[in-house]
């Protein structure tokens, strides 16, 4: 009798302790909910982290000035490129990639301001049939404009107009947008409105503001920031910067300067 009370009491000696072994080898397991509340909450903070020393855009300039003395980008080719009153292209530059977009244009004649950069030319493309699905049909009006050509425009406005109001609305040769071949003109396909102030109050107008982010356009200069682009409202103006940029623009009702946190250009 007392040999199987020994061997009881040595049984369960072993099963207490083997018991708390047992235990403490779970707990030093941490449970699978645990294990994914960390990974979520270590997975929130990383992306925190990345956020908060993410670069802020700016504005690429290279040392020396034009004639100017305006600063000179030094990312020309970019299709983010930042070019207005405060920031000019390299001297004569000229794009090395233009082609002739397949849309309809006011004319039909293979000349200079038909051509865009390719990456422009093609959004061009999708964003002329993405109008064309909604009832708008659009119509080219001017494209690319080299160096000479800028200054010809520039010289004959200043002329007639004087040179102070003519900055209102034409660029000095080598900030304009339509030296990079990113920028475009359009109107209705009539060409009722071309290039006039009658049309920012179009139906195409209209369909541009909303939809253009959405192929990487945007109008370049809106209504109510002329204060910060140096420009007049110019519904049919729009300036190719990429899907990416363009959506983060119409998102916060960004110009291309506020996106660069510049400081505003004045008239």
């Amino acid at each position: 009798m007392r040999l199987i009370s020994s061997a009881v009491l040595f049984i369960l000696f072993l099963a207490i302790f083997s018991g708390c072994s047992f235990g403490i080898i779970q707990s030093s397991q941490p449970s699978e909910k645990a294990v994914k509340k960390v990974q979520k909450e270590n997975t929130h903070s990383n992306q925190k982290s990345e956020s908060q020393t993410e670069d802020t855009p700016s504005v690429k300039v290279a040392s020396q000035k034009n004639e100017d003395g305006l600063p000179v980008v030094a990312n020309p080719d970019s299709v983010s490129v930042l070019v207005n009153k405060q920031y000019a292209l390299p001297d004569n530059y000229a794009p090395k990639d233009l082609v002739y977009p397949n849309v309809p244009f006011l004319f039909q004649n293979k000349i200079e301001k038909r051509q865009l950069r390719k990456p422009a030319a093609r959004a061009l493309e999708k964003l002329f049939a993405g109008a064309k699905k909604d009832g708008i049909n659009l119509a080219g009006v001017s494209g690319y404009r080299s160096h000479v050509t800028q200054t010809v425009l520039f010289n004959n406005y200043a002329k007639k107009d004087g040179k102070e109001k003519a900055l209102m609305y034409c660029a000095l040769p080598g900030t304009s947008e339509h030296e990079t071949g990113l920028s475009i003109d359009v109107s209705g396909s009539d060409g009722k409105y071309a290039a006039t102030t009658a049309f920012n109050h179009t139906k195409e107008a209209e369909w541009l503001s909303k939809h253009a982010s959405d192929y990487g356009f945007i109008v370049r200069y809106p209504e109510g920031k002329e204060k910060i682009t140096g420009y007049e409202f110019e519904a049919w103006h729009i300036r190719y910067v990429g899907v990416a940029i363009s959506k983060e623009l119409a998102k916060h009702g960004w110009t291309l300067e506020e996106y660069y946190h510049t400081v505003p250009v004045s008239k």
